[in-house]
């Protein structure tokens, strides 16, 4: 039987409160990414070039330290991983997190919440964090998506 876990980075709640109703849809673990360095809202202020997240979005080697780490990661096969988009892609922190772990052999399925934007260029930023995973396209959200959308979309992988 598969074993599943929905591991997410939230910096306003928007992609938590998706997290959540994903994790309860498809019966799965929950699990919140949560950097060593709390987000402020000065951080976040995307219009301003030197906010923490514009710095740290402009280096991809940069990776943010995370505060927690799954505890026996080696028993999940599917891991499904939420973020907002930030600059097209994954924050960096979602490398980060993904790095900890020898994912050899997992599923790897990123989901994401936006305004706006779509998952650009995620994929190709996440690939060399998920070494020996199978890592599939993932999908952007609106934060009002349900559980029965959320599960029917899990469920195809």
């Amino acid at each position: 039987m598969s074993k599943k876990i929905v591991a997410y980075f939230s910096a306003s709640g928007v992609t938590g409160k998706v997290a959540k109703t994903l994790a309860t849809a498809i019966n799965a673990d929950l699990f919140q990414i949560e950097p060593v360095t709390p987000y402020t809202d000065a951080d976040l202020n995307w219009n301003d070039p030197q906010s923490r997240s514009s710095v740290e979005m402009q280096d991809k080697t940069f990776r943010p330290q995370v505060k927690n780490k799954v505890e026996k990661m080696e028993d999940y096969d599917t891991i499904f991983v939420g973020f907002p988009i930030w600059w097209y892609v994954a924050p960096t922190i979602i490398n980060t997190f993904l790095e900890q772990y020898d994912l050899t052999g997992k599923k790897v399925i990123p989901f994401a919440t936006s305004g706006s934007s779509g998952m650009g260029n995620t994929n190709a930023e996440l690939r060399g964090s998920c070494s020996g995973a199978v890592l599939y396209e993932g999908r952007r959200f609106a934060s009002s998506i349900g559980a029965d959308a959320l599960k029917a979309w899990a469920d195809s992988f």
